[in-house]
């Protein structure tokens, strides 16, 4: 009798799990219907989305979509040769092929954007969390250092850091992503300390749950929704930052593409007047790009916004 209680009883216990993780499944596909929902309203959104796929592949299958003309050939009988059957996008000064160069460029702002963002979000995620979970001396430590590091101007210490360690993609990468986390340390140390007060964490502690079981099951999957909304936007203002930064000669460096070491060439008035070919199609890459980014994150925000989840 002993032993058909206690099977019984694994077999209650079995079914029950079960069915937790029947409802935890229909809930997050009920969640995720409910977020898709409310991002299809947002129409801009959807047409970002459309036209960051396209630039994504393009710059992935650049070297097929440039054919004959490389980014980096010198055609010296065609220098700021005008759009033609050969050149579909003109040439610039040095004979470069316009379109390829645009292809190939893309590669590099949209890389720089996605890598600089993923480092500083990573930073950022893991400083908020121990400051905002820890509380205590960490806490007051790491906002501190958040302080310090957001009191000095960050353009005025990129441009000294560029110019000290070498303009480069890997440079730009790489202080782009150190200088940006405080800002996202500060929106996750905030939703740390908001949502372990909230009564599902606290019964996941009074059942037993471990830390590292509170953090990853319940309190970082409530966070992923702020973070990706800042990703967008922090991919957006990657991408100005490295624009800028080879605009002015301390990113990207020639004879290597990128939309803002290409609009360095519409310093001369009379490439602005005469030439709108050689400055025009970097300057609207990077206008359409950021602005569909803008986009996405709007919608974003709108669809993970929990005050509104349910309209």
């Amino acid at each position: 009798m002993e032993g058909e209680a206690k099977e019984t009883a694994r077999q209650v216990s079995t079914v029950s799990e079960d069915l937790q993780q029947m409802v935890r499944g229909q809930a997050v596909v009920g969640l995720r219907e409910i977020i898709w929902r409310r991002f299809r309203r947002h129409r801009l959104a959807l047409v970002s989305i459309a036209i960051m796929i396209v630039l994504a592949l393009a710059a992935i299958f650049a070297p097929l979509l440039s054919g004959p003309n490389d980014p980096y050939t010198a055609d010296l009988q065609n220098l700021r040769a005008a759009p033609s059957g050969e050149h579909l996008l003109g040439t610039d000064r040095s004979g470069r092929d316009m379109l390829a160069r645009i292809l190939h460029g893309g590669r590099v702002s949209l890389s720089v954007g996605l890598i600089a963002t993923s480092i500083y979000i990573s930073i950022g995620t893991i400083l908020g969390g121990v400051s905002g979970y820890r509380g205590g001396v960490t806490d007051f430590v790491i906002m501190r250092i958040t302080d310090i590091v957001m009191c000095f101007p960050s353009l005025l210490i990129i441009l000294t850091l560029v110019a000290v360690i070498g303009p480069s993609i890997f440079n730009i990468m790489i202080i782009l992503g150190f200088l940006g986390w405080p800002s996202i340390a500060r929106l996750v140390r905030g939703e740390f300390l908001s949502l372990s007060e909230r009564d599902f964490v606290m019964a996941a502690r009074c059942l037993g749950a471990t830390e590292r079981g509170i953090i990853f099951r319940h309190i970082l999957p409530n966070v992923v929704g702020p973070l990706v909304v800042a990703a967008t936007f922090g991919i957006a203002g990657a991408i100005m930052a490295e624009a800028g930064l080879s605009f002015l000669g301390l990113g990207v460096q020639a004879p290597r593409p990128s939309w803002g070491q290409m609009l360095s060439a519409a310093t001369s008035l009379t490439t602005l007047e005469r030439r709108p070919w050689i400055w025009m199609p970097p300057g609207a890459m990077i206008a359409i790009t950021v602005l569909s980014i803008n986009f996405i994150g709007d919608g974003l925000r709108d669809a993970l916004d929990p005050r509104t989840m349910l309209d």
